[in-house]
């Protein structure tokens, strides 16, 4: 039986399979980068990152940027989930290449992008 869009995503809801792959774009629409996974808390069952990625080619080359999930807005007009940061900003952010392996603990790797976004962490709330 073939899915249809219609059970993938509500006016509210959507599947991760259709967040995969989307875009994020600044606020002025420039593309950043696109949505290459989402990291759900086994636990909460909470949202906790959007993992971008950049560049490379076939997969080989790229750099992955995990973002708080509550940094992301929708953008309905872009199509697109938005992101307002800059390039220099950007390239400062914590990211890891394809094929490493990424410390996600709350200690870790995942208490650093809260930081470095400014963003309450999924864990407090």
């Amino acid at each position: 039986m073939q899915t249809t869009t219609s059970q993938r995503e509500t006016h509210t809801l959507i599947g991760s399979d259709k967040v995969e792959g989307t875009s994020v774009r600044r606020p002025n629409g420039d593309k950043i980068g696109e949505i290459e996974r989402i990291m759900i808390d086994k636990r909460s069952g909470k949202v906790a990152f959007a993992v971008m990625s950049f560049g490379g080619f076939l997969g080989m080359g790229e750099d992955y940027y995990p973002v708080p999930w509550n940094k992301l807005t929708y953008n309905v007009a872009l199509d697109a989930y938005e992101l307002d940061i800059s390039d220099d900003l950007l390239q400062g952010a914590p990211s890891y290449k394809a094929g490493t392996d990424y410390d996600w603990s709350q200690e870790g790797g995942g208490k650093r992008v809260y930081d470095f976004y400014g963003a309450q962490p999924y864990w407090t709330f």
